[in-house]
């Protein structure tokens, strides 16, 4: 099995893509150690010293790492660990993950869709490409609240890409969005 892996915007992360599929169609983030319980994948990542979060998208896992350890320290030990993981057989992701609740008023079903529309197909794969995920989180008065995932959580770019990038974008596609803010979970 070979991993390629890649650098993000974020130098903290790193991307590695295993050239086989990770969590489908799902994503999932875990911040924490104690998050990881619904992926053995994350688990055996988060055993390592100097991993601090974990992120599986459709067929890549972005690792950040903490800030006393250096990548030429800590990324073989995470490659060996996405290799062991696929030898073992076991899925990335044990059980399905917990449907993300919205805070859409259901006369906005119609700005809601086309915000979903352009996030799927304009800004989920570039900021795929870059080892991260956004989830929409809600639309109220105007305002889209977004949930940044992977690579892009704590990444320096981050506020740059969701406020000129995206705001940008659905201001224009969308003349009912105002602003786009970040939720962070």
């Amino acid at each position: 099995m070979f991993i390629e892996t890649e650098g993000t915007p974020n130098p903290a992360t790193l991307k590695f893509l295993p050239g086989r599929p990770v969590a489908g169609e799902a994503t999932a983030d875990f911040a924490a150690p104690v998050d990881a319980g619904t992926s053995p994948l994350a688990a055996r990542l988060f055993a390592l010293d100097g991993v601090a979060r974990v992120f599986l998208g459709a067929d890549f896992i972005t690792v950040t790492k903490s800030d006393d350890v250096d990548w030429a320290q800590l990324k073989a030990r995470v490659l060996g660990a996405i290799m062991d993981h696929a030898l073992s057989g076991e899925p990335a992701l044990a059980a399905a993950a917990a449907a993300i609740e919205e805070d859409c008023a259901p006369e906005d079903a119609e700005v809601v869709a086309q915000i979903k529309e352009l996030l799927d197909t304009r800004v989920r794969p570039a900021v795929a490409g870059d080892g991260g995920d956004i989830v929409f989180r809600g639309y109220r008065d105007g305002v889209v609240w977004l949930h940044m995932q992977g690579s892009c959580s704590g990444c320096p770019s981050s506020t740059a890409t969701l406020k000129h990038g995206i705001e940008t974008m659905l201001r224009h596609y969308v003349p009912e969005v105002r602003r786009v803010e970040q939720v962070v979970a």
